[in-house]
């Protein structure tokens, strides 16, 4: 008998676990159709800054694979279809055609909602204002590169200073822009601790961007024409001919909340580990609309991040298929760029620790990148969280120059392994002068760490 598997949303989760549960059962023993309200499916949202700096040439480059790939493996992808209405007991949600205004209700044996996170947009006077752009979806990458190449101002402002705020400075940068980042935090990086940030801020304004804290935007302003001309916050006025948004997200459960789906302190959806929306035994959901147990803490958290969307697609589709798979949890790795600089974390800041009723010691070493003799060593600096009297590696951040950013996969690893900060000083990491001292910057903090817990125990 043919079963039929519905999926609200068509990029990274969604297609995933098309795909996936594809591979498991053919057609027609499993019908598949994916409704994405947007124009586009299967793309990396996390490229659009690059795509807006010139590091990419072409959209279609973040393109993985279009709707018509998709289609030629039995997939019904249905483009500009909105899904508005979930009913949960009847097995059927109603749609909405964006084009015709035209809705239709669609049963479904399986239900996977991958509806993603929609950005913090304030309901701030000019914030709907020509001038204002996104950045979530390719249209808005479209929309941002027209303005900038069509712009005769140089000013652009970027509200917010996480991952998308200070990577959009980059491009700007690049894009010949004088740039200011305006954010509401005492430092920029949030993800970060306090004292990380701050090298943070100091290499952006070394770059030449303007960084300004503490200042939560309050208006948009516009001129005569009804554009943006400057942002206001804090009582100050900073010019802008383009103003870019970068406020972070938050899950996109609007549907499942009206439908009585669950979800967490974080608003996401809870699921077991099979990525089962708890409760429900024929609906799914993953990627950036759900809540992930955090593996150091053991509470869950909300991570709108592209590694853990599609191996929750991949998860979904087995187990849909037929197949088994499970999503143990996640250690919270993140790292980013702007210009030189490379920005890494994994695992707890000190006041996840303190949330989640650990002590911990700190350990903060500067290091290089490479054997320090060699010209121009590119310098770092580590911080490491261990637990008090355990050892156990809580988390680490590392803010520095070329090298720096992927060394935080070393602590990744040993975070997911449980190791203690001992244990990680006799890691068997690869050295060579050009690429690591003899002792590798993560390992040396390590060693502090050791001698922290030991002074503390």
């Amino acid at each position: 008998m043919t079963e039929r598997l519905v999926i609200v949303g068509g990029d990274a989760t969604g297609m995933s676990a098309a795909a996936q549960a594809r591979r498991f059962r053919e057609a027609p023993d499993l019908e598949i159709v994916v409704f994405e309200r947007g124009h586009f499916t299967s793309y990396s949202a996390c490229g659009i800054p690059y795509w807006v700096g010139g590091h990419v040439r072409e959209r279609d480059q973040l393109i993985a694979r279009t709707p018509e790939e998709h289609r030629a493996r039995g997939i019904d992808v249905r483009l500009r279809s909105e899904v508005v209405e979930l009913d949960v007991s009847g097995g059927r949600l109603r749609s909405r055609d964006l084009a015709t205004g035209v809705e239709t209700w669609s049963g479904y044996d399986h239900l996977v909602l991958a509806t993603g996170a929609r950005p913090i947009r304030p309901g701030l006077a000019g914030i709907d204002a020509p001038g204002v752009h996104g950045v979530q979806t390719l249209g808005d990458g479209e929309a941002l590169i027209a303005a900038l190449a069509a712009g005769t101002g140089r000013r652009a402002v970027v509200v917010g200073a996480g991952y998308i705020g200070v990577e959009m400075a980059e491009a700007l940068i690049r894009r010949g822009y004088e740039v200011t980042i305006v954010h509401s935090g005492a430092q920029p990086m949030s993800t970060l601790d306090p004292d990380m940030g701050a090298l943070v801020r100091d290499a952006l304004r070394g770059m030449g961007v303007t960084v300004v804290g503490d200042s939560a935007v309050t208006e948009i302003r516009t001129g005569d024409d009804g554009r943006a001309r400057a942002v206001v916050a804090a009582g100050r006025e900073y010019p802008a001919d383009v103003v870019v948004l970068g406020m972070g997200v938050v899950p996109e459960t609007t549907l499942a909340a009206a439908a009585g789906l669950p979800l967490g302190a974080h608003g996401g959806l809870l699921t077991d580990s099979a990525m089962r929306v708890i409760g429900h035994e024929n609906i799914w959901a993953g990627g950036d609309c759900v809540e992930v147990l955090d593996l150091v803490s053991g509470m869950h958290r909300h991570i709108a991040l592209g590694t853990h969307a599609n191996k929750h697609g991949q998860i979904i589709g087995a187990n849909i298929g037929g197949g088994y798979a499970t999503f143990p949890g996640v250690v919270g790795t993140a790292v980013s760029k702007v210009c030189d600089l490379e920005v890494a974390r994994t695992g707890l800041r000190e006041k996840d620790a303190r949330a989640a009723g650990l002590q911990y010691v700190t350990a903060t070493i500067e290091s290089t990148s490479r054997a320090g003799y060699l010209p121009d060593a590119p310098l770092m600096t580590v911080k490491m969280l261990a637990e008090r009297l355990t050892g156990r590696l809580l988390g680490v951040q590392i803010v520095g120059r070329e090298g720096a950013g992927k060394r935080v996969d070393i602590a990744a690893v040993a975070l997911t392994a449980r190791m203690t900060v001992v244990q990680m000083t006799t890691l068997d990491l690869g050295y060579a002068p050009p690429f690591s001292p003899v002792w590798d910057p993560v390992l040396v903090a390590a060693r502090k760490a050791v001698r922290a817990v030991g002074e503390r125990g």
